[in-house]
């Protein structure tokens, strides 16, 4: 997991380089100047999730959605959409291993903050809808706080985030309190509205 991490953010980097040698500033900053705009963007990557406190490994899963984006001002912007995202986590013990499977429709509402020419830090609070748990018995609603940053250069999108789950996954008394923690790697493409 750490060298996915470590890959995402190397990547964001390396793209970040390529396009100020290619003068993407001066673009960027024309199209950043009307205030007042609108996006739809299509998103589609993958999940690295888990489940905290019980030992669990990663679960690769896919994440798939759209977000809009309304700029508040030149720097700001307030992003919300609807994320098909497949979390949980897998087991592996005395040789044997499960996977537990938790589908999420989750609801994003994040606050962009555009740092440099196309780089955005984010954060945010995110209400999520289980929709399949199989058979698990996990609570029917979980709430997580995004953190994350994305790079865009020419509309297209990648982006890295962190949902740090603040809410119980299952509603039983018990000293683990296992709760999502997910690290989502997304590429999307912004239509301008």
């Amino acid at each position: 997991m750490k060298r996915m991490i470590l890959l995402a953010v190397t990547l964001l980097l390396t793209v970040g380089t390529f396009a100020q040698h290619r003068g993407y500033y001066g673009r960027y900053a024309h199209r950043r100047s009307n205030i007042s705009t609108f996006t739809l963007q299509p998103k589609i990557g993958l999940n690295v999730a888990s489940l905290t406190n019980v030992g669990a490994d990663s679960r690769v899963g896919m994440v798939l959605g759209l977000e809009g984006e309304v700029n508040t001002s030149r720097n700001i912007g307030i992003s919300f959409g609807a994320d098909y995202s497949a979390q949980g986590a897998k087991w592996n013990h005395d040789g044997f291993s499960s996977v537990t499977k938790l589908d999420y429709i989750n609801i994003p509402v994040l606050a962009n903050f555009y740092v440099a020419p196309g780089f955005a830090f984010k954060v945010g609070l995110q209400p999520g809808f289980l929709v399949d748990d199989h058979g698990t018995g996990a609570k029917s609603v979980d709430v997580s706080i995004p953190i994350g940053m994305s790079y865009q250069y020419d509309d297209f999108v990648i982006e890295g985030r962190y949902n740090w789950g603040i809410t119980d996954v299952y509603d039983v008394d018990q000293s683990s309190n296992p709760r999502n923690s997910v690290f989502q790697f997304t590429v999307g493409y912004k239509f301008h509205l």
